[in-house]
């Protein structure tokens, strides 16, 4: 049985708590403890037991990834077009020149908030929500942003707040 994710409450918990997010994240680099990879590790992995990414999907929704040239190649060939005409209906150059959909929710998420092409989605969107990656520190940007749109990286704050205080 699906459940649903109030989004709203959790992007005004990350917003109620974004400072003190952003202060605990700054901390880590100078006051981690030498096996911050694993915790940070274990912690991802409680978390993505305890959501479903695809009761929420609104990564899917609300965030585009940036395309390489090797997701553009890849999905071209998985939805049998050419890459050029692949680029001309779904992509966009943005402000910072890299590429993206021309509009969100992605073309590819389906009525059932499942990805359509999930086998071989592109790389950022495999990587999303990048609570799982080593020295967590070096992107406490990302994460910060990320909370606000993402339960998951929300729940992986907090715990990892808790967990080493």
């Amino acid at each position: 049985m699906k459940y649903t994710i109030d989004i709203e409450h959790y992007r005004d918990l990350a917003q109620q708590k974004q400072k003190e997010h952003k202060k605990f994240l700054g901390t880590l680099k100078k006051k981690s403890p030498k096996n911050l990879d694993k915790i940070t590790r274990e912690i991802h992995n409680e978390v993505f037991r305890d959501i479903d990414c695809t009761t929420c999907a609104n990564c899917c929704k609300t965030l585009g990834p940036d395309f390489k040239e090797a997701d553009i190649e890849r999905i071209a060939k998985y939805l049998r077009m050419k890459v050029s005409d692949f680029e001309t209906k779904y992509l966009r150059v943005d402000e910072d020149g890299d590429k993206v959909f021309q509009s969100m929710p992605c073309p590819f998420l389906g009525s059932d908030d499942l990805c359509t092409i999930y086998e071989v989605r592109p790389k950022a969107c495999r990587d999303f929500p990048h609570t799982d990656r080593k020295k967590i520190y070096q992107i406490n940007h990302l994460t910060i942003q990320n909370e606000l749109y993402c339960p998951a990286t929300y729940e992986f704050v907090e715990r990892l707040q808790k967990r080493l205080k």
